[in-house]
């Protein structure tokens, strides 16, 4: 399989150290979407360091993957096998990013991206030496953000860059969707409190919000608590009443 002699070759952990060390780029990654996407001129003060956790049912893909990730300059963090640990040292290791590869069998791998999206607050991105778009599908649907085919060390780093960057929107997308949601929640409990319409009632959360220096969220967000604190408990259903024996 031509992606085992591309990303894991020994001249390619060469090649990682001269990328470290500083040397320009322009790698073409595959999303799940499909995309190619672009990165050019990496230089070394441009990466970050990261904790990498790399999982793979085939040992010695596993370490041969390592070499190329240390010679990015990344600290391997976890090198897992099997899918009974990888969500345990996911939980405790808490890695920045986490390299699937698909060894003998798909179900194995789409195994290991299921624990680690399940205890992971990072990006997994799914290795393949050739393409797949069933196991892609699969993957896409366990949780992973993003694959790439036949890959470089170079590629292998555009693609962590690329990927961490669109992670970061995505939850900045999310945070965004639950302020606005919490927001909604407040203008609606003060509308039903002060009898008023959705426009006076942001308009009293930004005025407390300005007058106390507290963000619009926070203000919106001790309301809808303090609302469920106040809310009256549950009544008791009332006592059974037995039947009378007829006479």
């Amino acid at each position: 399989m031509r992606g085992a002699g591309s990303l894991l070759a020994p001249q390619v952990i060469q090649r990682a150290e001269c990328l470290r060390r500083g040397k320009s780029t322009v790698a073409a990654i595959q999303t799940g979407g499909g995309a190619a996407l672009h990165l050019a001129g990496m230089a070394d003060d441009e990466t970050r360091h990261l904790r990498v956790l790399i999982a793979n049912e085939k040992r010695e893909r596993l370490e041969l993957l390592a070499q190329v990730v240390a010679g990015l300059g990344h600290e391997v963090i976890a090198r897992e096998i099997y899918v009974k640990e990888v969500g345990a040292v996911t939980a405790r290791e808490r890695p920045d990013v986490a390299l699937v590869g698909l060894g003998l069998h798909s179900d194995h791998a789409l195994e290991l991206i299921t624990e680690i999206v399940r205890e992971a607050s990072c990006p997994v991105i799914a290795l393949l030496s050739a393409k797949d778009p069933t196991y892609v599908h699969e993957a896409a649907k366990r949780g992973v953000f993003a694959y790439i085919v036949d890959s470089s060390a170079e590629e292998l780093q555009s693609a962590i860059d690329i990927t961490l960057q669109r992670f970061a929107e995505y939850h900045s997308l999310q945070g965004a969707f639950g302020r606005r949601a919490v927001i909604e929640q407040a203008k609606g409990i003060l509308m039903a409190r002060h009898g008023i319409d959705a426009d006076r009632a942001f308009e009293m959360l930004r005025n407390h919000s300005q007058h106390n220096g507290h963000k619009l969220v926070d203000v919106a967000q001790a309301i809808v608590d303090s609302h469920l604190l106040l809310l009256p408990p549950p009544a008791d259903p009332p006592p059974a009443i037995s039947a009378s024996p007829a006479s």
